[in-house]
Parts: C-alpha cells; structure tokens; sequence
C-alpha cells in the first residue's frame, strides 16, 4: 500500500545547539488529520559501524565515555562521515582511529536508521576483516580502551551491562550471520 505523505503546513526551528537542530512540524494528513510533530536534524545526520574481526576471530570492541548515559559505554568503532568520505572510507578511518586497525577488506552489511520518528539519522553497518596495525589520531578525548571479545561468546557479551546500543547488539548479530555464511 501506498501512502502520500502529510502536508507540511509550517516549519519552525524551536531550538539549536552545536550539534542538532529542533524543528516543529504541522502536519495535514491526507484524512485532514492535523498534528504537530518534533524532529532532530543536523547537518551531519549519516554515521558508520565497525565490526572489526581479527585474525584469531575475535570482535575489535571500544569502551568510551558516552555523554548522552553519562557512563563508559562498550561497543564497536563508531562516528560521523567527514565531508567527502562515503562509508566504507568513514570506516576505515574511524577503525584506525580507535582501535589502531585498518581493514583491507570492508563489507557494507546494512544501514539503520535511528529513531526515525524523532529523527533523520542513518548508520552504515560496515564488516571489517583483514586487520593490520595502522594507528591514526583522532579526535576524541581520551583514547578508547580497546577489548577483543570472541566471536563464539556473543551471549557473553550480550550479558555485558555496558554493551546496551542498539546499533551495535544489532550489527554483531548481523555480521556473525555474515561471517557464518561466507
């Protein structure tokens, strides 16, 4: 079934910060429904994954400080596409960054999307492999700890209280498929 989308009647702009914008949107459904909706956007709204897997069939895991839970979270290498780059070089880079890894083989397994009632944010899943020493710098404020957890323990990890972003339970399942079937 095909749906039209609302009509937007009017947009405002209720808030900003460095980061996002907060936007009030009034809608006319095609039933003439009206609502009023809310929705986070910025300028940079497309982010990567990595699930790096080594050599001895290990997952390349981070622990870093996340602000929005106010706690050091687990979870793979993650971060926002700088202008220019597509998603596997996003990848690449932000391995390098936080693990000291690069990948000479990157697999595009899926891109999310983020809350999308709220907001316009997708996130490429991308599956590492090949893994070489390759450190680059990189913009966060203490280095990542890294943690290599083995793949044939993912209920372990699941089990883990700071291993809770949904992109990342969401993209171990999705690359142990992956890895499974090649």
């Amino acid at each position: 079934m095909s749906r039209k989308p609302p009509r937007i009647d009017t947009r405002n702009i209720v808030a900003r910060s460095r980061i996002f914008n907060i936007e009030e949107l009034h809608l006319t459904f095609s039933n003439d429904e009206q609502r009023v909706y809310e929705r986070i956007f910025g300028t940079r709204n497309t982010s990567v994954l990595v699930v790096a897997v080594d050599t001895d069939d290990n997952f390349l895991l981070v622990s870093e400080y996340a602000a929005g839970s106010q706690r050091y979270e687990t979870g793979f290498p993650k971060g926002i596409l700088e202008p220019g780059e597509n998603p596997l070089q996003a990848s690449n880079r932000e391995l390098r960054e936080e693990t000291g890894f690069s990948a000479t083989h990157l697999e595009a397994l899926m891109t999310l999307s983020v809350s999308p009632g709220y907001m316009d944010h997708h996130t490429h899943l991308v599956l590492a492999t090949g893994l070489r020493p390759e450190p680059l710098d990189g913009d966060e404020p203490e280095p990542p700890e890294l943690i290599r957890w083995p793949r044939r323990d993912i209920a372990g990890l699941l089990r883990q209280p700071a291993f809770t972003e949904a992109r990342s339970v969401a993209a171990l399942y999705l690359a142990n498929d992956r890895l499974d079937y090649s």
